[in-house]
């Protein structure tokens, strides 16, 4: 069984441009590179998990959904990181879709796929809703400050709170 991090897209790995649907727009955040080139040294394999609703309200085509995974595949791949898998729910806020988070199930069905040991994975986000989805799979969770506040929410706390990936990396590497 393998070790995960699961990663939200959007405020986590790239900067938030609300609705991204332009592969030219891609950006990102400060210490991505290095702060997962350390937690991969470390023995992690890497999913994305991504609510899109931006599909459903017709302002993202799924054509540069593909087209921005791949940038980001791309990218990373030339700085030697390796994502395992992208997953994401193309499903309105209000449906309360199994695939979106708060809901699990993107975890879940990359959790089958690859062979990932939950208990040793973490999931990594910008909002309470990604730390949701990882409590809920039975992952430990990071919340990176920005957004969301753990103290203003209607979830349970994450496991951390840092603020920035590179503490991300940090905390997951010294946390047994």
């Amino acid at each position: 069984m393998k070790k995960a991090i699961f990663f939200d897209r959007d405020g986590t790995l790239i900067i938030d441009k609300v609705y991204l649907n332009d592969v030219n727009q891609v950006e990102y955040l400060p210490g991505v590179f290095n702060a997962l080139k350390s937690l991969q040294s470390s023995g992690f394999i890497f999913i994305v998990v991504t609510n899109q609703s931006g599909v459903a309200r017709g302002l993202v085509d799924l054509k540069n959904i593909e087209l921005i995974h791949d940038k980001i595949k791309s990218d990373f791949a030339k700085n030697e990181i390796h994502f395992a898998g992208f997953y994401f729910a193309p499903y309105s806020v209000e449906s309360n879709h199994p695939m979106r988070k708060p809901n699990p199930g993107m975890l879940e069905v990359a959790t089958q796929e690859h062979k990932i040991d939950l208990s040793k994975s973490w999931m990594v986000g910008d909002r309470m809703t990604d730390v949701e989805a990882g409590r809920r799979a039975g992952t430990r969770t990071i919340l990176l400050a920005g957004v969301d506040h753990p103290e203003n929410s209607q979830f349970d706390k994450p496991t951390a709170f840092v603020p920035d990936l590179l503490a991300v990396a940090e905390y997951i590497i010294e946390t047994p």
